[in-house]
């Protein structure tokens, strides 16, 4: 494959679908399928050729549009988009293509959630087909890896990928180009790359969505990463319960193995690079790069101490790069536009932009992605459309079971890593789960805390008793039979493990529980003092045998 027979591609793809008078795309992503998106994309296929417009217009499955709580969605080439669209709408909304939209189906695209979004990882999701790549290569695909290969060297790509600022986007938010430099400097016979997929925190599916929407844009990034590290092989490690994107992945490996975008001697080059999945289990430790590697290479999934990091020794001892997909899916726009272009994007000290799963008590429930530094009102009010049924905000949570939750008082809070932090909370991967006054925070910390200790692996006492400890001090203050030494030893609990515990899940695992103790103190000692939930929700067993 050369450069010229790519553009080849994608010239005969963006002449095939100018083919097309009209073209009606269906959200296949898992959201809208769990709401029979596929039954819709079946009777638009069924009407079509009823009719007899197979060469007048397109039907397409496509990846996620975002607003998952209006779903199944539809749209069309005109510019319509179509909410809540049932198989019995296929009929009425062909007929509307050279007329005017339906106007009971319409969703309007003119507010906030979708005017507020600045899109770059998501920027092909709900437009092209995940399971095409020549409709990937048609919207400028793989041209960032052909530049990479045919007009820069190793050392160049790594000084793009530093002077954009981009941050890991799998939670801790070190510094993209800092690894990628420390891994491609690293001494070793064999160098690896690893995409983190493993995304289990509760809430959370931004990465699920990257990968059934748009697959390709992933493989690119890890391609280019490869380069400039001098890496040869790669693994992406996908929990099992994303069937959908393990489908679409290996559909998206198969093809460009097929035009020679993977495998040896790319584009005629010397350089040659090969993937494969590994499925995880769905233990949330494997999330941790030190548990993951250990889980691709056979192991039971458990953490080690750091040094050595896996930049130096890694996967089966070599150097390894492990980044997360959005982070992948961010490098091949950073090739073609150049670093510069996205450090001109969000903070001083957090660039970019933020792909968020926006869930729990909020309008508009979906995919979001958003400039570093936006407020979070903006967030919540604005692109989310605020609390349903007329309910007051409580709390948001970012950061998924290893955040924090924070108050009203932080809703003029720009959100990146830094002011996260400083608020006792963390960026996370971009879970981000809205509570009202419904909501009990020492039950949503009891939630959160119950997860972390289901999910600790046991390896370090810390995490492993600790863990159990604090739950259990929860479940007494929930039920009301805790006592102010209860609290006094939770809070002694919450500093032992963020200090002694071995990796990130127990260090992290006391989070959701400071930050409510920081914030809604008030709702511990009514529980623990006064004997009662404020928000109702929490019972005692005296109460329920009654």
């Amino acid at each position: 494959m050369t450069p010229e027979e790519l553009e080849q591609i994608a010239e005969e793809e963006r002449g095939t679908q100018a083919q097309f008078l009209h073209r009606v795309n269906v959200c296949l992503a898992a959201g809208c399928i769990s709401c029979q998106s596929q039954s819709v994309k079946d009777a638009f296929d069924k009407e079509i050729a009823n009719r007899g417009w197979q060469r007048k217009c397109q039907s397409k499955g496509v990846g996620c549009m975002g607003l998952c709580a209006e779903g199944p969605l539809v749209s069309t080439a005109q510019g319509a988009l179509y909410q809540h669209v049932t198989a019995a709408d296929a009929g009425e909304i062909l007929d509307a293509l050279d007329s005017e939209p339906v106007s009971r189906l319409v969703c309007r695209t003119d507010v906030p959630f979708f005017q507020r979004q600045k899109k770059i990882v998501l920027e092909n999701s709900g437009l092209v087909d995940p399971e095409r790549i020549e409709e990937y290569v048609g919207s400028s695909g793989y041209g960032a890896l052909m530049r990479v290969l045919t007009e820069m060297t190793p050392p160049e790509v790594v000084q793009e990928v530093v002077k954009s600022g981009l941050r890991g986007r799998g939670g801790a938010g070190y510094p993209t180009g800092l690894k990628w430099s420390t891994v491609a400097k690293a001494a070793g016979q064999h160098k690896y790359i690893i995409c983190n997929a493993d995304e289990g925190d509760p809430g959370a599916f931004m990465d699920r969505s990257v990968l059934e929407s748009d697959p390709h844009r992933v493989l690119e990034g890890m391609l280019i990463a490869a380069f400039a590290v001098g890496a040869s092989e790669g693994y992406i490690y996908v929990r099992a319960e994303y069937p959908l994107a393990i489908k679409r992945l290996r559909t998206a490996i198969r093809q460009a193995e097929r035009l020679g975008l993977l495998g040896s001697s790319i584009c005629g080059t010397r350089f040659s690079f090969h993937v494969d999945l590994r499925l995880g289990a769905g233990a949330f430790v494997c999330g941790e790069e030190t548990a993951l590697i250990a889980s691709v290479e056979g192991k039971r999934g458990t953490p080690r101490p750091r040094p050595p990091y896996p930049a130096q020794q890694g996967l089966f001892g070599e150097p390894t790069l492990i980044n997360n997909v959005e982070t992948y899916a961010n490098i091949a726009p950073i090739i073609r536009h150049g670093g510069e272009w996205y450090s001109q994007i969000g903070t001083e000290k957090s660039k970019g932009t933020k792909v968020f799963a926006l869930a729990g008590r909020v309008l508009n429930t979906g995919l979001v992605e958003v400039p570093m530094g936006i407020s979070l009102r903006d967030i919540v009010f604005e692109i989310g459309g605020g609390i349903p049924e007329g309910r007051c905000f409580k709390a948001v949570q970012t950061g998924g079971p290893s955040g924090g939750c924070l108050p009203a008082e932080f809703l003029d809070m720009p959100v990146d890593y830094e002011s996260l932090a400083k608020a006792g909370s963390i960026m996370g991967s971009g879970g981000m789960i809205v509570m009202d006054e419904t909501s009990c925070m020492v039950d949503v910390a009891k939630y959160f805390m119950d997860f972390c200790m289901t999910e600790s692996c046991g390896k370090c006492v810390p995490c492993r008793v600790g863990t159990y400890q604090m739950n259990e001090l929860l479940a007494r203050i929930t039920e009301r039979t805790a006592t102010p030494p209860d609290l006094a030893m939770l809070e002694e609990l919450c500093d032992l493990l963020r200090n002694t515990s071995l990796c990130g899940l127990g260090q992290s695992a006391p989070n959701p529980v400071m930050s409510t103790l920081r914030y809604f103190a008030d709702e511990y000692k009514a529980h623990v003092e006064e004997k009662r939930c404020p928000a109702g929700v929490c019972g005692n067993q005296a109460e329920e045998a009654s």
